[in-house]
């Protein structure tokens, strides 16, 4: 029927997306740059140092300032020598003039970053590396090209979002003594999960979620999605049936994501997902147990924190389509319960990358009985 099941005793795999050896990368937007379709060492290199080092860093009770000095030294150097290795894989002439422009942004910002080193300003340091992160990223998006990979013929007609897309989901908190609700944001990755978030961002312009309940809030998963009416996922009006979509899990190394199978199934389950369930608030969608391309409209966010999924030891990874992550508000999937709303989900940015879906503004909308 689309739920998740959970009643699984997890085994610790024989690696994750570390930080360390010991914590795997748990942050979001972190886990997005990995993510991208790139392959520039010096700028993966600034990124390692100023997110790992200065993560670790700051973690124990006295930061270890000399591990932070480590990392802007390494990034002040890479930058001073390999500036030009980073623009050659800058897209286009605009994009490389704007990718030298924020290059000297990220140099100005490392010499602030020594200026709060040499006054030992430790509150200050997770807030200067965002913003270094944040000029890394902008970079980073400007490298990414044609899209990586050919859709199989299989999917190839079904809604895809080829790129990346900016979601805002409002919800109303009835039950919660901390909060009326609020608004989350959320970025779906279409790089490495293209069918998956087609499919999604199709019904977000269908209005499919707008006004829906939250179906499951159990300090596993909050979950939505299954439309009621016996019909557990989302009736196409051009088929009048159940529209579903494929597993699609995009492995690490990999150049196309797997369809149709598990890592377990395929033998690979000592390896990685480029998108790993390791961020609270990672975003996914549910599917029958046993049946891997039953996924229709039901998703889940997870929710970290629970003692069923610790870092690196989750039975999620490579079973279910990770597809996006909660970058903003993740603190309110902690207050939502069963019953409450969805007022609505939009799309910010990132509409352009959809393919073969859903365009409300050619359409006539459909009778609530088609969508429902």
């Amino acid at each position: 029927n689309g739920v998740l099941s959970t009643g699984v005793v997890a085994t610790p795999p024989a690696s994750a997306s570390l930080l360390t050896a010991q914590q795997p990368v748990s942050d979001p937007r972190e886990l997005l740059r990995d993510a991208l379709p790139i392959n520039n060492k010096p700028i993966r290199k600034i990124q390692k140092e100023i997110f790992t080092k200065i993560t670790e860093a700051v973690r124990v009770p006295n930061v270890k300032m000399s591990e932070v000095q480590d990392a802007v030294s390494s990034s002040q150097k890479v930058l001073a020598k390999e500036k030009n290795a980073i623009l050659k894989d800058v897209i286009g002439e605009a994009a490389k003039q704007d990718a030298k422009q924020t290059l000297a942004s990220i140099e100005t910002r490392l010499n602030e970053f020594q200026t709060i080193i040499d006054t030992k300003d430790k509150q200050e340091i997770p807030i200067k590396q965002q913003e270094v992160l944040r000029l890394v990223e902008k970079v980073e998006n400007d490298m990414v090209g044609e899209f990586p990979f050919k859709i199989p013929q299989d999917y190839a007609s079904k809604p895809l979002l080829m790129g990346r897309a900016s979601l805002e989901m409002k919800l109303t908190c009835k039950s919660s003594t901390v909060t009326n609700g609020g608004t989350m944001k959320i970025v779906l990755d279409g790089f490495n999960a293209p069918v998956t978030c087609g499919n999604f961002v199709d019904l977000i312009q269908r209005k499919f979620y707008d006004g829906m309940a939250i179906q499951r809030s159990d300090g596993f998963v909050v979950q939505s999605g299954d439309p009621g009416q016996k019909k557990t996922g989302f009736i196409d009006p051009s088929t009048n049936e159940l529209r579903t979509v494929p597993l699609e899990i995009m492995v690490q190394g990999d150049k196309a994501p797997i369809y149709d199978s598990t890592m377990d199934d395929m033998g690979r389950i000592k390896e990685l997902p480029v998108l790993p369930f390791n961020a609270f608030g990672t975003l996914a969608m549910a599917r029958s147990e046993f049946e891997e391309n039953s996924a229709s409209s039901q998703f889940f966010f997870l929710l970290k924190e629970s003692e069923l999924t610790p870092s690196g030891t989750n039975v999620l990874d490579g079973r279910y389509s990770v597809f996006g992550y909660v970058t903003e508000g993740k603190e309110l999937l902690k207050e939502v319960k069963q019953g409450d709303t969805i007022e609505y989900i939009k799309v910010l940015s990132g509409s352009e990358n959809l393919k073969n879906g859903y365009d409300p503004s050619k359409q006539i909308p459909e009778s609530s009985e088609t969508v429902a």
